[in-house]
């Protein structure tokens, strides 16, 4: 954030040199990133001279005193702990202009704050040496509330669902993050979720991560009703880097007693305690509508850690990879990906199972290709878990209901394995009132399959048979982006598909945040 007040003047004892004083002013600008442009561009060439003078070589330096204005309603630690110890140890020049700009870029992530400076002034009369003051200053955001909400039409399901989200930011003055969230389908599907994140602060090396929620889900044309409660602890939170712990109860119940019988060893309480790691780097330069960079996800899930748990203990390990290449035509650009995710079994569990239903992988649904990374799950123009293998329901002659459909529904499996692969071409549309509101097209299509593992040895999963069995999908359409979330108007074309798997070709929406 730009800092609109110009940085102080900086004053030196005599036998500082004037080569210091314009490391100064130029030092306040740099940390800065937002002070008074020079008056001629004779002097900002000399200024920036100095500057890679003295940052080229080891000018030493001391800093006297890091100084923090500007906190009303913010914590002092919160804002030292984002600052760091860099800035008070620098020795040399170079130092400490890396040094703020790590610090101010720290300070800005918090997003606490409307504003971020950081100057240099002269140290107090009597300091010996090369001394500085290090000046921060913090303007607090004014508003420490904001909230979205939403009515979205499904065509799949026929359904409409009501969505809404409320974020506090700084409540407590320690720059910390407290959000919720619902999500309410008629007759389906009810989520809710709180959580708190809480940046680093003193002796805590991490910053702190926690979550509760709150599933009750009724699986499309499957008789099957989940009900989940869930807490996540992080441990582990950096830029790049995450761990926590997951601790989930679920019940899975099926009141038409008329699931398969793999489903009803599945029925009833589990109790599922798990350790989820997760690496990211997201080098894009929108997730909206990404022209230029790359992104990676992987994410290592071991699960079945309770002792006397209803699962015997698993390895679930998901890749995701993302490009995006600039076209130069139309503002076109090219968006490919591959994602891949396979459940591998530490332990055979008692039933001979080889995974968890609830933790398999399904295909389908309303997910935009381009936007969020998270593992293979989407393929448009089939409906949600719609892709895989499936399993008759039985016939239960106590239930009225059975006959009065002349063909068994049937319960979808998911798979042990799953692979999806996508190219989406992005383009400008030629009217030039949606190009303002970047409103643009698109064509795109996709592939995926899903697989079951028969056996724990992943070298005798039949390779051959999976990749003839690919499900593919073909398509164009309009994406319109808005502040709270983006829509995808879809024609989709299905070009491959099996047995019992729910593709359509026709018109899809597709709904997602920004």
């Amino acid at each position: 954030m730009a800092d609109t007040d110009p940085p102080p003047s900086v004053t030196h004892d005599d036998d500082e040199d004037d080569d210091d004083e314009e490391f100064d002013d130029d030092l306040d600008d740099e940390a800065d990133d937002g002070g008074e442009p020079p008056a001629s561009s004779s002097e900002a060439a000399r200024l920036e001279a100095v500057l890679r003078r003295l940052t080229a070589d080891e000018v030493r330096i001391r800093v006297h005193q890091v100084t923090i204005r500007g906190c009303d309603r913010t914590r002092r630690a919160a804002v030292e702990a984002a600052v760091g110890l860099d800035l008070a140890r620098a020795a040399t020049v170079r130092d400490l202009v890396r040094a703020a700009a790590a610090a101010g870029d720290r300070l800005r992530r918090l997003g606490a704050f409307d504003t971020v400076s950081i100057t240099l002034d002269a140290a107090p009369p009597g300091i010996p040496g090369s001394a500085v003051v290090v000046l921060v200053d913090v303007a607090e955001a004014r508003g420490r509330a904001a909230g979205d909400f939403g009515v979205f039409a499904h065509t799949q399901t026929r359904s409409c669902s009501l969505e809404g989200s409320v974020k506090l930011k700084n409540l407590f003055g320690f720059c910390e993050t407290w959000d919720a969230s619902g999500a309410l389908e008629l007759d389906k599907t009810a989520e809710l979720s709180a959580g708190v994140q809480m940046p680093r602060i003193g002796a805590i090396p991490t910053p702190l991560v926690a979550r509760i929620s709150f599933l009750s889900d009724d699986w499309l044309k499957s008789s099957l009703k989940e009900h989940l409660m869930g807490v996540s602890v992080g441990l582990l939170s950096t830029m790049n880097h995450n761990l926590a712990y997951n601790l989930t109860w679920r019940k899975l119940t099926d009141p038409t007693r008329m699931s398969s019988n793999s489903v009803q060893e599945e029925l009833g309480h589990s109790l599922l305690s798990s350790i989820k790691y997760a690496y990211k780097v997201d080098q894009r330069d929108s997730s909206i509508r990404p022209t230029r960079g790359y992104a990676f996800l992987s994410s290592s899930q071991v699960g079945g850690l309770a002792p006397g748990s209803k699962y015997s203990r698993f390895l679930r390990q998901e890749f995701d990879v993302r490009v995006a290449l600039p076209l130069g035509v139309l503002n076109g650009a090219l968006n490919a990906g591959v994602a891949a995710g396979v459940i591998h079994p530490l332990e055979r569990g008692s039933t001979g199972s080889v995974s968890p239903l609830l933790e398999r992988f399904y295909l389908g649904g309303n997910r935009p290709l381009v936007c969020r990374l998270g593992g293979p799950s989407s393929l448009l123009g089939f409906k949600t878990r719609g892709l895989g293998a499936t399993e008759s329901r039985t016939y239960d002659p106590n239930n009225s209901d059975n006959g009065t459909s002349s063909s068994p529904e049937l319960n979808g499996l998911g798979g042990d394995i799953a692979v999806t692969a996508f190219a989406d071409l992005s383009f400008d549309l030629p009217l030039k009132p949606l190009r303002e509101l970047g409103i643009h097209g698109h064509a795109f299509v996709c592939a995926g399959n899903l697989g079951k593992l028969t056996e724990c040895d992943l070298r005798k999963f039949p390779v051959t048979d999976f990749l003839q069995t690919f499900r593919s999908s073909a398509g164009f359409g309009v994406v319109v982006p808005t502040r709270l979330f983006r829509i995808e108007m879809n024609y989709c074309y299905i070009l491959k598909q099996l047995d019992h798997d729910k593709g359509k070709t026709g018109i899809q929406f597709n709904f997602s945040s920004p």
